[in-house]
């Protein structure tokens, strides 16, 4: 598993993840890359880049369109329409094995997720709004849900894959679900299947869902630092 001090990779983690475990996903023109339609809306450029390295994400999206550059730190050239500024911070899991999963045991509820369940999988999203999920969001990796009476009531996946390491995102529970431990239930499965893969789990935050970073921080993760992220809307 990663070590806490090899976490170069988390300072481009869109880019690393475009340029390594998700370019079976990536559309690239010279240094500019984003994801495929209907997967995400991330885009990323070089760490330091140039008018040109813009010119080509400018061309890669096309007039008028949304790029969101995460936590990229660069600033468009003139003519970029700010879209959205949002503080957040960017948290690792600092545990050394994989946590005890007393309620991820069979009969638990804990089901992986696929291309079936997107229809249940949007529904939940547009009820709770995790953040950005589309129709392919689910193809950036594993996705674990919980039902009750058949309906999907509660989720978590996996999102930007830099090298060793894997993002928890998209953690949901439908209003009528919360209180029943659901969303912990799901975190500590997920975490157990990316440290059994190898890697090791971080994930981003808003910094004004402080209820969130709290059960993070309950689970291990702690803050590595700070991020902004913006989004942009092409010339």
């Amino acid at each position: 598993m990663t070590g806490l001090s090899d976490a170069a990779a988390l300072d481009d983690p869109v880019g690393e993840s475009l340029r390594g475990h998700h370019a079976h996903l990536a559309r690239r023109l010279g240094g500019a890359l984003t994801y495929v339609p209907g997967v995400a809306t991330f885009s990323a450029v070089p760490p330091e880049p140039d008018a040109g390295a813009w010119a080509d994400l400018a061309k890669l999206l096309g007039p008028g369109e949304f790029a969101d550059m995460f936590s990229c730190p660069a600033t468009p050239p003139s003519g970029w329409e700010p879209v959205f500024v949002l503080e957040g911070r960017q948290l690792v899991w600092a545990g050394d094995s994989a946590p005890d999963q007393p309620h991820a045991a069979p009969g638990s509820g804990v089901a992986e997720l696929g291309a079936a369940d997107v229809p249940e999988m949007l529904d939940l999203v547009e009820r709770t709004r995790p953040g950005p999920f589309w129709p392919r969001t689910h193809e950036l990796g594993t996705y674990l849900g919980i039902r009750d009476g058949g309906a999907l009531v509660a989720m978590v996946g996996e999102r930007l894959k830099p090298p060793g390491w894997t993002e928890i995102s998209a953690v949901c529970t439908a209003p009528e679900a919360r209180g029943q431990g659901h969303a912990v239930r799901l975190l500590r499965a997920l975490i157990a299947r990316v440290v059994a893969g190898g890697d090791r789990p971080f994930l981003h935050v808003a910094e004004t869902n402080t209820g969130a970073l709290a059960l993070y921080e309950r689970l291990g993760f702690e803050t590595r630092k700070h991020v902004t992220f913006r989004g942009f809307r092409t010339p």
